[in-house]
Formats: C-alpha cells, structure tokens, sequence
C-alpha cells in the first residue's frame, strides 16, 4: 500500500486501530514559523531560522514615540517625538543633546534645507517653526491642526495638513495652499525621480502627482485608507505602503489636566492642556469598539472627508506595498491582513520595511520573496531611513532610534506557538534538521501544560538531549530552540517534529482524501468491471470432496495465490485562477530531500492534474513546484509567471521487516521478542494473531510505537499444548504492513 503524508499539514492519516494512533506536529514552512515569538532570529521566505542581522540602540529617547527622522549635512541627526513635543539632535555615536521642546505634544513632520536648517511642524496647532543655532522662531501658521508631512523641493516648503490640504510655502509667514485634494489628510509628501511632488492622503488612500496650483493626476487609489509612505526609485517607479488608517492612533495619551482646550483629531477627541509646555500629556477618549458611529466633538467643525475609526475585523486586508510601474501600472508586491506596514525603505534591489506586529522588520525582494529579518520586541517601526550603508529604525511605545548593523547576532532565540495535541498526551521523539557552523550550537527544549497559554502552571524548559522530550504529559507542547554563532556565521534550523501519543478518545470520522488513483494501464476497465472482477476471481477459492479433482498437468497442482492488485499511483493536481481571465499553462518540477536542483516533470501543461506513477520516486521526502504562466495570452516582457512549492511529502512503499525471535515455553506461557524495522517511515502499529485468529494490539517495549525500529516483547499465556501458528504484522506511518510467521511447538 502507498501512502503520501503532506508534512506540517492538519490533515494526519492513521490506520484504522482499537487504540489511539501516535502523530506528529512538524514545522517546516515560513507560515509555520511566523506564529512563533523571535529575539535575534530571522526567517527566511523557505522557512529557515538563523541568526538575525544586528539591531543596535541608538538613542532611547525616553519618549513615547520617534515620528521622524532627518539627517544634516554635518553628520547630526535630527529626531523628532510624541507625545511630549521635543526635538533632539544625534551624533553618530549615539550622544544625544535636547534642541527644542514644542509647547505642543505631538512634532509629526521634520525637514532639513540645504543650509542646514531645520523646520518641524507641530500638532495640534497646525504650525511650522524654523530651528536655527538652537533658536526655534515661528515660520508659518497653516490654519489647520495637523501638520502630518514636511519636504523642500527646488528650494520651497511644502506642508501637508489635515483638511486634505497642501501647503506652499515661499518665506516667513508668506505661503498658499498648493492643491486642496478633498481628502481628510494629507499624510506624506515627497517627489519623483523628476522632482514633481507627490502627496498621499487618507481616507480614501490616494497618491496625486501635482505638477501646478490646484493642478494634479491620481497616480493610484488604493483599497485602503491611508498611504503612509512614498518611496520613489531611479527607474520610475513609485513603491507606497498603505494601511487601514493609523492617524487615530497617533498621540494617544492619558492625563488628568485642570483645564482644557479641545480639538479635533479624525475619529478621537484629543483634549490638550493649558500647561502642555510643561509637560502634562494631553487625554484622548477614544469610541468604543463596538461603537458603529463617528467620535463627537464639542467644537471645530470636522474636516470636508472625516475619518471614522473602523473596528479591526479578523481576515480583512490590513496593510499592503505596492509598485506604481513607470507606465502607471499596479502591482500589489505584498498584503497582510495581521500586521500593518509602518514604514518603508529601498536598499538596492531589495525593500525593508518595518510593522506594528512585535516591531517586525521585514525585507522584500524583487521577485516578492519576504524575509523577516528582526523582530525588535518594539511596538511600531514607526520610520526608516539609509544613511549610507546603514538603516535607521525608528519605534513608538519606548522612543527608541536604532541601527541596523552588519553581521549576525551572536546568539538568539525562538519559541514556537503552542500545539495543541486535543487531549492529554504522551510525548515521544523529538526531530530537527539543521544546517551546522563551526563551533555554532543549537539548543533545544520543550516544555508543556494543560492551559491553552503557558503560565506558571506549565511545566519548566527541559532540553532535549537524546531526542525524545521530557516535559510531563499533557495536552499542550511548545519548543525553543537556542542559536549561537561565530562572527559572521549562524546556524540554521529547517525543521523540527514532535511525536505524541494522544490519549485515547471516542473516533470521529469527518472525511477522507484520497490521493492513490488506480493505474493508467486499467484505465480500459470500468470502475464497476473492476470492482466486480475483484470481488469474484481474486478471491474466489474452489474446494471439491474428490483426490483427483482437476486434470493431472506436468507441473504439478499450483497453490491459489490472493493478490493486492496493480500498484497504484499518485494523481498530482492544482488550482490556480487569472483576474484578467487569461488561459494559464503550467510547468510541474520535484525535488527531493538532499536534493540542490529541481527535476521537470512535465511542461506546458494546460490541465490542472498530473498522473504520476509513484513507483517511479523512490521512498522519501519530496516537494512539488508548479509554475503558471500567462503566456499563452501575453506576448514578450508582459507576461507573468507565479508559483508554489509544496510543503513536502512523504512517499514510503516498501513495509517494515517484522523479526520474530525463539520463543521460550514454560509450561503453557511463551515469551518472545518481535523487532519490526522500516527504513522510511516509524512503526505506528503493531499485532498478532495465533492460529488466524482475531488480530489483537501489541505495545512496544518503551511503551509507545515511534521509531524505525521498535522492539515489543509479546507473552502468550495458557497456551494448550500442540502445534501452534503465530503471526506478527506492523504498520509504518504510511500504513504499509509487514508480516511474519512463527510455528510454536
């Protein structure tokens, strides 16, 4: 019998028994990994975990939040922060001087001319100052509450605002607005690789190109609120990343003041404090989640387009990049519907950007494969910035301003996400597949608890040391791994699996998959003639009462043989769909474990399934990669290709050895040893059966059926005396059974 397992899936097949069967949760993909917790580790696209790039601390502000970052042309650098209104300057060793504390709390927008000067804007005043030898003077009053955005372009100040405004500004207090978008916000402001400017806005997530006064074309409208970063590229093409509008959580704060001034900020009603200068924070009353209705408030009238903060809701798009080609085209190059893309970076070929998930930094290649690179442990990466060849980072919630280094970490960690194993259960082997450095170490341990989140009821961490867990029995199971490197190596982890035994249950059939299909040589056969021709010839048995009961032959009297049947075989089959509705052709390569380089299986195919004969792939662990290509209705450079490798599999078509040992009789008790070996696959099940009799369930010698080869000691008592027939039959995790015979006297 064949079997193919689709390792790290929920699907497990276990032959049909009167006990529980044992299982394993394995973890082996990049969507397995991204549930667990990281401290210095990255995951790569194929899912492998290895040390993470260096993150270092720069500067800890000791303020809620960093919103941006500029950087002068003597080497300092500028950081401006929430929700206390100050403006600090750095060296590139970390020294960190006070330059300016706003009287407002919040400094959203930060620019530098090009003699040094640096102009920030505050919230919620709506104005812009010029800082200058430390000496801070009022520059410019838009008339609006939010300064969101801040950029010089061919020597002028442009300022984006709430009420969806653009501000043009030539001299002290002398200014316009530019372009009046009719949006809530305009959250970002930069230019293209012409110097035209370009300005995001929220609520309705649209880029505008503006070339004159009140003169502009939509360069995209995305489907989601708010564009929070523009980036343009050399070649012409513009990358933005939008999420689901975070403008209501900027400047959240609580306080008790004595007296205040109310404002309006889209969605929440933020109340400032008289004594903000010296330091009160201001209160914001945010809706209730299940509140369907827009926030109130009690003065200022609301802006053309307001914003309503919409509740989270589960498996929505939350956050998305995009690539604006030169030729206007959208290519969405990345989406989540958990964690929203902050900020965003071009470095080379490649884009970082940063997330509100742990403080995630992410790297994003030119063929759309991610890399989670750090997990920073911080809220929000609130920016991203090149100075030369490093990358600064940004964060909300500490204030920090970090550097990405060079190298790895030295050591880091990873914990996995609970398993559930549905009952209470006993644990068995523990495997992992690594890549190893010199003088690099992995350590492993587990530990378990019967609460869906560890607490201190859980067990403590137990290493793993003869690959087989210690952590008490119970119904769930997390694993750590431990990396340590060498300067400018890391180790790298691709697997681990974890066997259990589940405590026995009532069975529950909800559905079979079926992958085996009957060979193509029958396929002249009907279903129903094959299913009759197996229930009459195969086994169908003549008995007659004479000596002579068939014609004598030179060959003798052959012995009635029952047979299994043709082999069967493995139908490989996909789905994949086109929005243009373009007609798809695939190509399907395999490869195996150990294996560098894919094999083609077949090319321009233009049907979704594949028969394959699974005798032709030897026992093993395998991956499939289909590739779809809309060229048959594209020509040259404007077709497009997309593809997906399977979580590996495993085919196992060889049974185990079944070894029986001489019995040893005392009186009428016989003990013997059994020993059943696979070379794939562990045993799973193992049972006897004397003088063909019922089967019954046998355990192994260490209590539970695991490994590639078990031993089980089987004692038969009130044997009568006489001849006897035994037999022993094993099953390996792929169902294939070995049987053996024994004649006791």
């Amino acid at each position: 019998m064949n079997f193919f397992r689709l390792a790290g899936s929920a699907i497990l097949a276990a032959a049909i028994s009167l006990a529980a069967s044992s299982a394993a949760w394995e973890m082996n993909s990049y969507q397995d990994f991204l549930r667990g917790k990281f401290t210095n580790i990255s995951l790569s696209r194929d899912g492998r975990l290895m040390l993470s790039p260096r993150i270092e601390t720069l500067l800890d502000t000791g303020e809620q939040a960093v919103w941006a970052t500029a950087k002068a042309s003597d080497g300092y650098t500028y950081v401006a922060t929430g929700h206390r209104g100050k403006l600090y300057r750095i060296s590139s060793r970390g020294d960190k001087s006070l330059v300016w504390t706003s009287s407002q709390p919040e400094i959203f927008a930060l620019t530098i001319d090009s003699k040094g000067v640096v102009y920030v804007g505050t919230s919620p005043d709506g104005k812009i100052y010029r800082i200058e030898n430390g000496a801070a003077t009022e520059y410019y009053t838009t008339k609006a509450k939010f300064v969101w955005s801040l950029l010089f372009l061919n020597g002028t100040l442009y300022a984006g605002t709430d009420q969806g405004n653009v501000h043009r500004i030539t001299g002290p207090n002398q200014g316009e607005i530019y372009y009046a978008s009719g949006q809530g916000h305009v959250t970002v402001l930069t230019q293209d690789k012409d110097g035209r400017l370009l300005a995001g806005t929220e609520p309705n997530g649209m880029l505008y190109r503006i070339t004159a006064k009140d003169k502009a074309f939509v360069l995209l409208d995305a489907n989601l609120p708010e564009l929070r970063t523009v980036i343009p590229a050399e070649d012409g093409s513009i990358y933005v990343a939008a999420l689901g509008g975070s403008l209501a959580g900027r400047g959240l704060q609580t306080g008790t003041p004595a007296s205040v001034n109310p404002v309006t900020v889209p969605g929440i009603s933020v109340t400032v404090t008289e004594q903000a200068s010296h330091g009160t924070l201001p209160t914001v009353d945010l809706p209730k989640p299940d509140q369907n209705q827009k926030a109130q408030t009690q003065t200022t009238p609301q802006p053309a387009t307001p914003l309503a903060i919409t509740p989270e809701i589960a498996g929505v798009e939350k956050s998305a990049i995009y690539r604006i080609h030169p030729d206007n085209t959208v290519e969405t190059l990345w989406s989540s519907k958990d964690e929203n893309a902050y900020s965003l970076l071009r470095v080379g070929d490649y884009l970082v950007f940063g997330t509100d998930m742990q403080g995630r930094l992410y790297r994003l290649s030119a063929d759309r494969k991610v890399t989670l690179l750090s997990e920073t442990n911080e809220s929000t990466i609130t920016s991203l910035s090149a100075y030369g060849p490093e990358i600064i980072a940004t964060s909300s919630d500490q204030g920090k301003v970090m550097r990405l280094g060079a190298g790895f970490n030295s050591t880091g960690a990873y914990e996995s996400p609970v398993h559930d194993s549905s009952s209470i259960a006993r644990w068995g082997r523990y495997d992992w597949r690594a890549e190893l450095c010199d003088q690099c170490k992995v350590k492993m341990e587990t530990r378990s608890g019967n609460s869906s989140r560890p607490d201190r009821t859980w067990s403590e961490w137990a290493e793993v040391t003869t690959n087989q867990i210690k952590s008490p029995n119970a119904r769930y199971l997390q694993w750590r791994v431990e990396l340590a490197g060498n300067p400018g190596t890391t180790p790298v982890l691709e697997s681990v699996t974890a066997s259990y035994l589940p405590q026995n249950t009532a069975p529950v059939v909800r559905s079979i998959s079926v992958m085996l299909v009957p060979p193509t040589a029958s396929a002249s056969k009907t279903a129903t003639q094959q299913q009759q021709q197996s229930q009459t010839a195969a086994f169908s048995v003549t008995v007659t009462d004479t000596a002579d009961p068939l014609p004598a032959t030179s060959s003798g009297t052959p012995s009635q043989i029952l047979t299994r049947g043709g082999a069967q075989g493995l139908q490989l089959s996909w789905q994949a769909d086109d929005s243009d509705g373009d007609k798809l052709i695939y190509a399907v390569y395999f490869r195996g474990e150990g294996e560098r380089e894919w094999k083609i299986l077949k090319n321009n195919i233009q049907e979704n399934t594949l028969p394959l004969d699974s005798d032709a792939l030897a026992d093993g662990r395998y991956r499939f990669r289909v590739v779809a290509s809309d060229r048959m209705m594209n020509a040259g450079p404007s077709a497009r290709n997309a593809e997906l490798i399977s979580a590996p599999f495993l085919i196992d078509n060889t049974p185990p050895a079944v070894t029986i040992g001489t019995p040893s009789r005392q009186d009428q008790t016989v003990t013997l040893t059994v020993t059943a070996t696979d070379a794939t696959s562990p045993i799973r099940r193992a049972e006897y059966s004397l003088d063909a009799g019922p089967w019954t369930p046998l355990d192994a010698a260490d209590g539970i059926l695991d490994s590639l080869t078990e031993r089980i000691d089987l004692r038969l008592e009130a044997l009568p005396p006489g001849e006897h027939l035994l037999a022993v039959r094993a099953y390996d995790s792929a169902g294939n059974a070995g049987l053996n015979k024994i004649i006791l006297r």
